[in-house]
């Protein structure tokens, strides 16, 4: 029911549609951008439900914000992920360490690490690709052409300068909710 509900709201009064397919592969990292505003949040949320992916794609959230049952409600419904923070804890290694210890897993990370405009790409998705032997799959949100974007998978070189450029040569074009905070001036 909640999928073909999401079907109509995508679709039908939206607008949207996709190009690309998520691919079966069990352990995933995706970058999804560029992420200029929290509607980005609700879109991924109704197209994962259109792609009726629910309870296979998730996102990482602050164990901080899990902590409260309320909280801790809403964001495991929606498939958020805690993430130890702390200073003792490394983020990337404990990132590492779940998709290590799971047969299956599948995570979205904005790779700017924030909605306001940034100058460079937050390197973290990198590292835990590399260092979990796992591929990368960018999804790009087009609000001006009402279209999600979903790329091949993408495994990392260990050149990271070039690899990089790869990332930002596929988001440069996307138009953001809040355009001016894009990524289109990399």
């Amino acid at each position: 029911m909640i999928n073909w509900f999401s079907k109509i709201i995508f679709y039908n009064i939206l607008g949207w549609k996709f190009k690309g397919s998520i691919p079966d592969d069990k352990k995933i990292i995706a970058i999804l951008g560029p992420h200029t505003s929290a509607y980005d949040f609700i879109m991924c949320i109704i197209g994962r439900s259109v792609l009726k992916m629910n309870s296979r794609i998730k996102f990482l959230g602050k164990a901080e914000l899990f902590k409260n049952p309320l909280y801790k409600f809403f964001f495991t419904t929606f498939g958020g992920y805690p993430v130890d923070r702390s200073k003792k804890n490394n983020l990337v290694d404990s990132i590492v360490e779940i998709y290590n210890s799971k047969d299956e897993f599948f995570v979205t990370i904005a790779p700017e690490g924030t909605r306001k405009k940034v100058d460079k790409l937050k390197t973290g998705f990198y590292y835990i690709a590399l260092k979990a032997k796992i591929p990368i799959l960018m999804i790009g949100l087009d609000f001006e052409k009402k279209l999600i974007l979903i790329s091949k998978l993408f495994y990392v070189t260990g050149d990271i300068n070039k690899d990089m450029e790869f990332f930002i040569d596929f988001f440069r074009p996307i138009t953001g909710k809040v355009p001016q905070n894009g990524l289109n001036h990399l």
